[in-house]
């Protein structure tokens, strides 16, 4: 069921040429594996048998981002991720990733306790997808919203799911846009009239 299992890497130095207050690095674990509802049509309970799969696929990635960043500790933001092939429904990604067979799972690897944002895509082969990110313990953290970009060139085939976790030790190159401990009061009458002067 597991096809094959990459690795990307990113490693941020500088932006715009100016150095990042803390090198960031980045990494997704792709794990392409055969979509087990392919072909069948509408399968009504999807839950029981995404289990096994889910369990799978949450502790390989788990292990390969540990085996990248040494320890739990080193990760401060991750997400998750699907591309269905063609001949697959989107609903047949969430059944592996939106459970906790796989999210639990995942989260425990890291030592997370957030939400973990999520994107899904149906698409061909070479489908690209932004993965969103969030801080592990802390999800309102602005500074840790950020995403990890991945395609595979020969994945998903029609009948395969692309399923990608991804982390960063760290937040944003340079973030500087506040946060809820830093923004001013605000009232919704005062949103409302900032947007029609806007």
């Amino acid at each position: 069921m597991l096809r094959k299992v990459l690795t990307i890497t990113e490693n941020l130095f500088t932006e715009l040429g100016v150095p990042v207050n803390r090198p960031v690095r980045k990494v997704a674990v792709v794990a392409v594996v055969a979509n087990p509802w392919a072909g069948k049509g509408y399968v009504e309970d999807l839950q029981v048998s995404a289990r096994p799969l889910a369990v799978l696929v949450a502790n390989t990635i788990g292990d390969a981002l540990l085996a990248e960043f040494g320890t739990p500790s080193r990760i401060e933001a991750f997400g998750k991720g699907v591309i269905v092939g063609e001949d697959g429904e989107l609903e047949h990604g969430s059944a592996l990733v939106h459970t906790p067979f796989f999210a639990d799972v995942l989260r425990a690897c890291v030592e997370g306790t957030a939400v973990m944002p999520s994107a899904e895509h149906r698409g061909p082969a070479g489908s690209r997808l932004v993965v969103p990110m969030g801080h592990k313990g802390a999800f309102a953290t602005r500074s840790h919203y950020t995403g990890s970009e991945i395609s595979v060139a020969d994945a998903p085939r029609p009948d395969e799911i692309v399923v990608v976790g991804a982390a960063a030790s760290g937040p944003r190159p340079n973030a500087r846009v506040g946060d809820r401990t830093t923004d001013p009061p605000v009232d919704v009458a005062t949103l409302r009239s900032a947007r029609r002067t806007a």
